[in-house]
């Protein structure tokens, strides 16, 4: 079974960040690697297990909102007690109603 929540966020000491993935996601989708740190200390932040592209290491979902408000996607694995970023974009139609609908819910309960 697949815990989504096999990490605590207080336990990780930073970001992994290299020549291959720094910038491409700037290149890419406009997203800074500024900007992707940026979500994870920014409430509201959810957090789900990417099934689908969980082959050979656990990834994960971040959806959440950079200081200037962006909502960003960022599909990320865990690499000892650092977060890798795989791809960091824009959160598509779906993906905002997502959000918006589990940050609801989180508040109700």
């Amino acid at each position: 079974m697949y815990d989504m929540y096999m990490f605590d966020l207080r336990k990780i000491l930073g970001f992994e960040w290299d020549e291959g993935n720094i910038n491409k996601n700037e290149k890419k989708h406009k997203v800074s690697w500024k900007e992707c740190e940026e979500i994870f200390n920014n409430k509201p932040l959810v957090i789900l297990p990417d099934f689908l592209h969980s082959n050979v290491e656990k990834r994960f979902e971040a959806l959440g909102r950079t200081n200037d408000n962006k909502q960003l996607v960022i599909i990320f694995t865990l690499r000892a007690n650092f977060i890798r970023i795989i791809s960091a974009r824009l959160q598509n139609k779906k993906e905002r109603k997502k959000f918006q609908s589990i940050t609801i819910l989180s508040r109700q309960l």
